[in-house]
């Protein structure tokens, strides 16, 4: 498991290393950056927030299983 986070690290790092030097201004610097912060903050809100504040019943096994919960939850109303 340490090894899929080590790799999964590894891989955003030389992603965002690559844009930078395509790029090259700040202002992409800063969209990137706005743009990672943006995802893991879903990221939690999705699988940590929904689970312990709003339905604590409820346990997430991937963001398929989150759309579907969102689908039947509007669809009760």
């Amino acid at each position: 498991m340490w090894t899929k986070g080590v790799l999964f690290l590894v891989i955003g790092l030389a992603a965002s290393i690559i844009l930078l030097l395509e790029m090259g201004t700040l202002r992409g610097a800063a969209l990137l950056a706005l743009a990672i912060w943006a995802f893991c903050r879903a990221y939690y809100f999705a699988f940590y927030a929904i689970e312990k504040y709003v339905d604590p019943n409820y346990r997430f096994s991937g963001l398929l299983s989150f759309l579907r919960y969102l689908g039947n939850r509007k669809r009760r109303g």
